[in-house]
């Protein structure tokens, strides 16, 4: 059992109190029980702990070169709408996890629900006037979790794989359209 020191006493951080956060938010091991232990034991505390420092990582690996990854294909049901998205990472060992392969799965379900035109406000075309947030998949709101966005959905990833995650390209296609 861990011990964190709280005004003079120290009180005990459990294996299992460890396990519940890693559970919860995927972070390793030594990164749970120090958010824990910097959260005075409480686990919400730890989560936001945890939170913070995920975003923080994921800006810094912002610059990070992404040349491996997967495209990933999601076809509705019935066959009349589908998408395909690359998105990149940089390792193929990432590339390969089951994380990373949901997270494709699930954008390209993102794309074929909600007919994205770019990915942000730096990919739409010079001249081109009145594009809503809507219409960019990065400010979109994540349709599995409303309170967030794709942007906050990639950057969440980055925190829990440790590497930095883009959408280099998608398109989406519908039956006669």
């Amino acid at each position: 059992m861990l011990r964190l020191p709280i005004e003079g006493k120290d009180v005990p951080v459990s294996a299992a109190q460890v396990k519940e956060l890693r559970d919860k938010t995927g972070a390793g091991i030594m990164d749970s029980k120090r958010a824990l232990e910097e959260a005075d034991g409480d686990l919400v505390k730890a989560e936001a702990v945890l939170n913070a420092k995920g975003l923080a990582s994921a800006a810094k690996k912002a610059g990070r070169e992404t040349s491996e990854g997967l495209v990933v294909s999601y076809i509705h049901t019935g066959g009349r709408v589908g998408s395909l998205v690359e998105l990149n990472c940089e390792t193929d060992f990432v590339a390969r996890t089951e994380e990373f392969e949901a997270l494709g799965r699930n954008l390209a379900m993102q794309v074929a629900a909600m007919s994205p035109l770019h990915l942000d406000r730096e990919s739409v075309p010079e001249g081109v006037e009145g594009v809503k947030d809507e219409q960019l998949l990065l400010e979109q709101e994540y349709i599995r979790d409303s309170s967030m966005k794709i942007a906050g959905l990639i950057k969440e990833a980055i925190g829990k794989l440790g590497e930095n995650i883009r959408i280099r390209r998608f398109s989406r296609f519908e039956l006669g359209g």
